[in-house]
C-alpha cells in the first residue's frame, strides 16, 4: 500500500515534527569550459614542419605539455584549403555542403561577377551556427578575438567579439605602405595593391615635392624633399632631410609632423615611432585610434618606402564597444597579424626586416592578451586566432628555402636555410608562449585545444588561367584608365577564372548579372573550356589535378549554388592567379613563395594541420594512429564538454582520443 509523504508526517508521533535533518544538495559542477587557440595558417607534418617532434625537443614546452595532458596528431583541412572554408568547417563541425562557406569571395546568381556577392569571412555567409552560438545556449560566457566569420557579431548575450577580421563589420583599417610615385611600379602592382584586389589601397604612391611652412626646420646638408601622407583621413607631413655633413648627397632622416610645427618622430631607415594618438575617418564615423610610422627604405636615389601602422583594435570592432578600452588599457594598440592580403611586404630586401618586426609586435599583443581577457573577463569559452604564420609561410622569404620540396631550394647554402628556419621556428615559439598563457588562464577541467585551418605548401609556379583564356579569344582585356594595368570587359568575355577555383562560363558572354548558362553551346564551351584546362602544361609538367563540373561540386562536399560551371584544383607547387597581364603570359615566377587556396588535400602533407586536446575524459599523452578530418574536430570537443551536437554536424567524435 502507497502512503503518501504528507500522511506519514501526520503518523509521526509530534505530528510533522521529525529528528531528520533537511537535505541540502549539492551545487551543480561548473560547466567544463573551452580555449581553442586557432593560429591562421600553422603547418604541422611529420617530416618538415614536425611540431610534434620540435615540442618534445624542448622547442615548444608549452605545446609538449598540453600532448602530455592530451591527445595529439594531424588533421587534414577541407578543399579549398584556405582560411574562411577551413574556419568554417572547424566552427561547424560540417564540410562547406552544409556551412555554405565555399570559398572568400563567392558569387551567387542574380550578381554581376566583376565583385564578390557572398563574403567567406562574413557570418553572414554561414548557413548553420557557430560553436559559439551553440555554447552560448547552454548559458556558457564566450569571448571571441579576431575570429575569422564571427562578425558582424552573433553573440546575444553576455560575451564578447573583437575584430572578425573582413567581416564587413567595424572600422576594420588596414595598415599603409607609401612609396615614390612610379608608373612602373602602379602598372607592376596593379590590383594587387588593393585590399583583397578591390578594397582599399594598401600601397599609396606619393610625389616628392618642396617643403612648405615648417616651423624651425632641421638643419638638411642637401635640399630637403616633403611627403604627404593621407590615408584613412589623416594626413601626415614627412620632410625628408640630410641630416650628416659626410659628403653623400642623400636624405638619411625623415621628420613627421601633423602642422609642419609638432614634430612627431624623426626616424632612419628601419626605425619606428612610438604609437600616436590619432582620429580616423570610417564612412562619415570620426574613429578614435592609434598609428605608428616605420621608414622601410630611404636610399640616395630618392626612392622610400614608409608604413603607417594602424591599431586593428577600436570601439566600432569590438561587441560590446568597452572591450576595446579594455583591452587597450591592458595591451596597448593591436597589432593582429603582419603585413596584409594580399601581401605587400615581399618587394625589397627591408620588407623581410619590416616583417619580421610587425610579426613579433603581434604575437607579443596576443599573447599579452590571453592574460587580459581571462583577468577581466573569465570566459567559460575562449576562442582565439591569429594570422601570422599563415603570413609568414605564404610570403616571399622563407617557404623556398625551408621546404626540400621547393623549386628554389637548392639555390639556398646551408647556412641560408638554417637562418631563414630559425626565423620561422622563432614565429612557432611564439604561438607556443601564446599557449602557455592560455593553459594558465583556463579554468581547471577546461578543455584546452590547438588546431589550424590549413598548412602552406611551396609555390613555384604561378598560373595565370585567364591569360590563358585571354589567349583562346574567350577572355576580352581593356586598360584601366589609372593604372594603365589591362582589366576584363565583361561583355565580351565569355570565360574567366575565379579565385580561388571557380571557372565561368557562358557563350553569350558574363557581363551584367550572372545567371548560369544551359543547353547545347553551353555544354560545348565547358567542354573545350575543361580539355584546355586539362591539357596546360610546362615542360611537360601539368598543373591542373582535376576539372570537375558545379553539378558534382558535392563530389568536393562543395554547395552547387556557389561554385563557377567548373571546379579546378592545381596540384602542389603551382598557384592560380586571376590577374591578367599585357604580355598574356600564363606561366610565371610568382612574388610569394608558400600557396595553399586550390591544393586538393590529400595531395600534399604540406596543408596539414596539429590537433591537440586535453582536458576531461581526453586520453593522455597519446599519438592519433592516423591523420583525422577537420569536421571531426568540433564533434570530440563537444562530447569531452559533455554538449550535445547538433543536428548539422558530419564529423564524429574521436573514440580513439576519448577514455
Amino acid at each position: 500500500m502507497h502512503i503518501s509523504p504528507m500522511l506519514l508526517a501526520l503518523l509521526l508521533p509530534g505530528g510533522c515534527q521529525t529528528d531528520t535533518a533537511p537535505i541540502v544538495e549539492a551545487p551543480p559542477p561548473p560547466p567544463v569550459g573551452l580555449h581553442w587557440f586557432i593560429p591562421d595558417g600553422m603547418r604541422a607534418d611529420p617530416v618538415t614542419f614536425d611540431v610534434f617532434r620540435w615540442a618534445e625537443e624542448g622547442k615548444l614546452p608549452n605545446i609538449a605539455a598540453l600532448m602530455k595532458q592530451g591527445t595529439y596528431g594531424y588533421s587534414i583541412p577541407t578543399f579549398p584549403s584556405h582560411t574562411p572554408t577551413n574556419f568554417a568547417t572547424l566552427l561547424t563541425g560540417a564540410f562547406p555542403e552544409v556551412h555554405g562557406v565555399a570559398d572568400g569571395p563567392m558569387h551567387v546568381e542574380g550578381q554581376p561577377l566583376s565583385r564578390p556577392s557572398v563574403g567567406g569571412f562574413s557570418s553572414a555567409a554561414r548557413k548553420v551556427p557557430a560553436v559559439w552560438s551553440v555554447l552560448e545556449d547552454t548559458g556558457r560566457d564566450v569571448f571571441l578575438l579576431s575570429i575569422p566569420g564571427s562578425t558582424p557579431p552573433e553573440l546575444q548575450h553576455n560575451g564578447a567579439t573583437v575584430r572578425g577580421r573582413w567581416g564587413g563589420w567595424g572600422a576594420d583599417l588596414p595598415s599603409v605602405i607609401f612609396e615614390r610615385e612610379s608608373a612602373e611600379r602602379r602598372l607592376q602592382l596593379g590590383r594587387q595593391a588593393r585590399l583583397f584586389m578591390l578594397g582599399e589601397e594598401l600601397t599609396r604612391f606619393v610625389t616628392p615635392d618642396e617643403p612648405g611652412a615648417w616651423t624651425a626646420p632641421p638643419t638638411s646638408h642637401t635640399p630637403p624633399y616633403e611627403l604627404t601622407l593621407s590615408a584613412h583621413g589623416l594626413t601626415l607631413y614627412g620632410l625628408a632631410v640630410d641630416s650628416s655633413d659626410d659628403g653623400v648627397a642623400a636624405a638619411d632622416r625623415v621628420v613627421f609632423s601633423r602642422d609642419r610645427e609638432t614634430v612627431l618622430a624623426t626616424l632612419a631607415e628601419g626605425e619606428w615611432s612610438e604609437w600616436i594618438p590619432a582620429t580616423l575617418t570610417w564612412g562619415e564615423a570620426e574613429v578614435a585610434s592609434n598609428v605608428r610610422l616605420h621608414v622601410m627604405r630611404l636610399k640616395e636615389d630618392g626612392a622610400f618606402r614608409m608604413r603607417l601602422q594602424v591599431d586593428a583594435l577600436n570601439r566600432l570592432v569590438a561587441q560590446p564597444p568597452e572591450v576595446s578600452d579594455v583591452l587597450h588599457e591592458a595591451v596597448g594598440p593591436m597589432v593582429d597579424f603582419v603585413d596584409n592580403f594580399p601581401a605587400q611586404l615581399i618587394h625589397y630586401p627591408e620588407d623581410k626586416r619590416a616583417f619580421l618586426d610587425e610579426a613579433r609586435q603581434s604575437l607579443d599583443w596576443h599573447r599579452e592578451a590571453v592574460d587580459a581577457v581571462y583577468e577581466h573577463y573569465r570566459p567559460q569559452v575562449f576562442i582565439h586566432d591569429i594570422y601570422t604564420p599563415n603570413q609568414m609561410l605564404t610570403s616571399r622569404w622563407w617557404m623556398g628555402a625551408v621546404d626540400p620540396d621547393s623549386a628554389s631550394y637548392g639555390e639556398y647554402s646551408e647556412a641560408e636555410r638554417e637562418a631563414l628556419w630559425e626565423e620561422v621556428r622563432g614565429m612557432y615559439e611564439g604561438l607556443d608562449a601564446i599557449v602557455g598563457r592560455a593553459m594558465a588562464g583556463a579554468a581547471e577541467g577546461d578543455v584546452i585545444v590547438l588546431s589550424s585551418d590549413h598548412g602552406a605548401a611551396p609555390l613555384s609556379r604561378t598560373v595565370r588561367l585567364n591569360n590563358l583564356f585571354a589567349e583562346r579569344g574567350w577572355l576580352n582585356v581593356m586598360e584601366d584608365p589609372t593604372t594603365g594595368a589591362p582589366v576584363i570587359d565583361w561583355d565580351k568575355t565569355r570565360v574567366v577564372f575565379l579565385n580561388m577555383y571557380s571557372v565561368y562560363v557562358h557563350p553569350e558572354g558574363l557581363g551584367g548579372d550572372w545567371t548560369r548558362a544551359s543547353g547545347p553551346a553551353y555544354e560545348a564551351l565547358r567542354a573545350e573550356v575543361a580539355q584546355a584546362l586539362t591539357a596546360l602544361a610546362e615542360d611537360g609538367e601539368a598543373p591542373v589535378a582535376s576539372v570537375t563540373r558545379w553539378e558534382d561540386a558535392g563530389g568536393l562536399n562543395l554547395p552547387a549554388d556557389r561554385v563557377g560551371d567548373l571546379i579546378v584544383a592545381n596540384h602542389a607547387g603551382y598557384g592560380w592567379s586571376e590577374e591578367t597581364t599585357a604580355d598574356q603570359a600564363v606561366f610565371s615566377a610568382p612574388q610569394v613563395a608558400g600557396y595553399k587556396q586550390s591544393i586538393q588535400p590529400g595531395e600534399t602533407q604540406a596543408v596539414w594541420t596539429p590537433f591537440v586536446i586535453a582536458g576531461p575524459g581526453v586520453k593522455a599523452n597519446h599519438q592519433l594512429a592516423e591523420p583525422i578530418r577537420h569536421i571531426d574536430q568540433l564533434p570530440t570537443i563537444l562530447t569531452a564538454m559533455g554538449v550535445a551536437l547538433p543536428e548539422h554536424i558530419q564529423g564524429k567524435p574521436l573514440a580513439e582520443a576519448l577514455e
